[in-house]
């Protein structure tokens, strides 16, 4: 079995993260830029899919992505917007390409401690796909009842801008677990089916091709959600030239929609306390 140790390192993830982004224009959104990473590295499936800590939708591979952003934003090498782009900043506009193994080694000697998180735990400093909240949340979802998991779709579909969006009762549905409408720029709608799969696996193409085959001829588009990840194979399948494209949510996706639109979750502030200010007093 494929372990942690043919994971790329640290230091070879953040050199090809700087390299992804200058690669997509100097910007991207995560998704773009762990795939690019990965495109670059010539990662085999049987890397990319392997679980980080056999217990979460996001994989090794990505998990270590996140940090590698951190890493880079800590160098002053690339930024992020609050809509969740990277960007490479203006004093790097001009650089080609980082050492990924000096910056891991610079981290590291400004913070004694090793750990498989790589930064101090201040919460600002951890990346969003990382931070603690999210692994409580997803163990939530996927203990969940099937029939719950799917009314929590149905609302996260609404409120992603889906109308008439209906839940089927029972079993025995050919792989459609609900239906509905998605309106665009309120003048063109499209017919839509979804299928939930609450799951801690990785889907397969086979899954997106069993979905695809169970869309009757009135669906237009069809989504598949999954608390767990899609494979690379799932992916392809997915966007088929010639074939009904399937839109895919993932765990992590899915996890950020319920933040973003606050079903389930609230927002808590806290403070990090200066004791070194109260002890010179």
């Amino acid at each position: 079995m494929a372990g942690k140790n043919i994971v790329p390192k640290y230091g070879d993830l953040i050199t090809v993260t700087y390299a992804a982004l200058k690669a997509l224009g100097g910007s991207g959104k995560n998704e773009e830029i762990n795939e690019k990473a990965a495109e670059l590295l010539v990662l085999p499936d049987e890397v990319l899919e392997i679980p980080h800590l056999n217990s979460s939708s996001l994989s090794e591979v990505n998990y270590r992505l996140a940090w590698a952003r951190t890493l880079l934003k800590k160098h002053g090498a690339i930024t992020n917007s609050e809509r969740g782009v990277w960007s490479i900043t203006p004093r790097f506009s001009d650089v080609t390409d980082v050492d990924g193994n000096a910056i891991e080694k610079a981290h590291h000697k400004s913070n004694s401690r090793k750990k498989d998180i790589l930064i101090d735990e201040n919460p600002e400093d951890i990346p969003e796909e990382v931070r603690p909240w999210r692994k409580r949340l997803y163990d939530v979802l996927v203990s969940m009842d099937p029939y719950a998991f799917e009314r929590l779709t149905q609302r996260v579909l609404r409120e992603c801008g889906f109308t008439q969006v209906e839940v089927t009762k029972k079993s025995g549905d050919g792989g459609i677990d609900g239906t509905g409408k998605l309106r665009i720029n309120g003048f063109f709608s499209f017919n839509i089916a979804f299928q939930c799969k609450r799951y801690q696996g990785v889907v397969s193409s086979g899954d997106i091709r069993d979905f695809r085959g169970s869309l009757t001829t009135n669906i237009e588009k069809g989504v598949f959600i999954t608390t767990g990840s899609f494979s690379k194979a799932a992916v392809e399948e997915a966007s088929s030239p010639g074939k009904q494209q399937i839109d895919l949510i993932d765990g992590e996706e899915f996890i950020t929609k319920l933040a973003e639109f606050g079903i389930g979750v609230k927002e808590v502030k806290d403070y990090e306390i200066d004791e070194e200010y109260f002890a010179k007093l």
